[in-house]
């Protein structure tokens, strides 16, 4: 059984070739695989189900395709799109996944996750990501008009960009510490997030000298990122975003 595992497509309307990228994608190589997990972040910003955009129309029906052609689809929110809600997930015919995810790949107990929970030394993100958590908040963002919506998104990137400006690279990645607590807590060996932007395959070692691996998912940029499993196979792949002619 084919799974593939994407994340980080910031999908957005100034970037038209990354969403021909993914609709190819979605076209080709997710065409022969069984399951899809996209592990957040795939839109650049979402301000409701209910916008219904010329891009939100066309990734959704992509998606749905897919479905239909008999992929199983699943998501876990990213850091940018955490208000998308059960009527997207629906109209996709996608499962929405808790913020980490259990499961069996590749014969090992494996953990998916966006990956932002890990980043416990960005304290003003962390802090930031529990205000933006409550239900309370996030239903009376949702009961705003959509033009003040898209001006509150437009101001949060803004300050999110300036924030990364001032940040050292060290707290925008993983902690380490929370990595080995994370793996523990779950009794897990494979973890698998993206949002750091720094793909590789990493050997971790916990408590015990018990072996685990962590694959960070890559940004799709110049190049498309993608993690593909087949029964016990485990691949990182990219190739060059090209603009069709």
């Amino acid at each position: 059984m084919t799974k593939l595992f994407i994340a980080d497509l910031h999908l957005s309307e100034n970037r038209p070739d990354l969403t021909d990228a993914f609709i190819r994608f979605l076209e080709t190589e997710a065409r022969a695989a069984e399951e899809l997990y996209i592990l957040g972040d795939l839109f650049e910003f979402w301000i409701g189900d209910d916008e219904q955009s010329p891009l939100q129309q066309q990734v959704t029906l992509a998606l749905r395709a897919l479905a239909e052609h008999g992929c199983l689809l699943f998501y876990s929110h990213g850091n940018r799109d955490f208000m998308i809600g059960k009527r997207f997930a629906q109209e996709c015919q996608m499962t929405l996944l808790p913020p980490i995810y259990s499961c069996e790949l590749a014969g090992e107990k494996a953990l998916l996750l966006h990956g932002d929970l890990l980043c416990t030394e960005d304290e003003a993100y962390q802090r930031f990501r529990r205000i933006t958590s409550w239900p309370w908040l996030r239903w009376l963002f949702l009961h705003l008009p959509l033009s003040r919506r898209v001006k509150i998104a437009q101001q949060i990137r803004q300050g999110s960009r300036q924030g990364k400006q001032q940040k050292s690279l060290r707290i925008m990645d993983v902690t380490p510490q929370s990595v080995v607590a994370c793996f523990e807590q779950h009794q897990a060996t494979l973890m698998i997030h993206g949002h750091t932007h720094r793909p590789k395959i990493h050997d971790v070692e916990l408590h015990l000298r018990i072996k685990a691996r962590r694959i960070v998912l890559g940004d799709w940029d110049t190049h498309l990122w993608y993690l593909k499993i087949d029964g016990q196979q485990i691949d990182l792949l990219s190739r060059p975003i090209t603009t069709p002619e």
